[in-house]
């Protein structure tokens, strides 16, 4: 059952910026959700992708990920399912704009350390760009990445931030369907 107290207030989210929200983790997951940093909505309500306008909840339902739309409350049943949450950057910014290419560099640091702890079968790290810059790999496209981390495979996918214009929620969840198949198919595989 889902909980929803109350949205945070101008000075709730103002004192959220430079929070961190847990990590969602387990070893051996089969997916390890990465965002590229909290939001002061999801730092103020302490849970991940928690602004209302943000996808990905609805996402992960309609690419088949999860049997229901869970709610940011809820977050923690993804580790049921085998999937969990993780940052590039774990400060608490308005926007991604705000953080540095130093932090995304010594993000993506801290995730290769995490994911090599952690042997997730896939890293899906969420926002081409912050990849980008955090694996210094100006020329990645969406999908399956060339490089793994350990036995990790890694997949880039757009942002699921409702100011993410580029992608609208079928085409998003169409791409995230191919994550989940791709996962589905090495975990088949004998």
């Amino acid at each position: 059952m889902s909980v929803n107290p109350s949205r945070p207030n101008r000075e709730e989210l103002q004192a959220a910026a430079g929070k961190t929200v847990a990590d969602i983790l387990a070893p051996d997951l089969k997916i390890l959700f990465c965002g590229i940093n909290p939001g002061l909505y999801s730092a103020a309500i302490g849970h991940h992708f928690g602004r209302p306008g943000n996808r990905f909840w609805p996402v992960l339902f309609r690419a088949g990920l999860t049997a229901r739309q869970l709610t940011p409350y809820e977050e923690r049943e993804l580790l049921d399912d085998g999937y969990g949450i993780t940052n590039i950057v774990a400060r608490a910014t308005a926007g991604a704009d705000e953080l540095t290419s130093t932090e995304l560099a010594e993000g993506g640091k801290r995730l290769v350390e995490k994911v090599e702890a952690y042997r997730p079968r896939f890293l899906a790290v969420l926002g081409i760009g912050a990849y980008r810059a955090a694996f210094g790999r100006p020329g990645a496209v969406l999908g399956r990445q060339p490089e793994r981390i350990g036995r990790s495979v890694v997949w880039a996918l757009p942002n699921p931030s409702g100011l993410n214009a580029h992608y609208d929620l079928q085409d998003l969840a169409g791409l995230f369907r191919e994550l989940r198949e791709a996962a589905e198919e090495k975990t088949n595989r004998p």
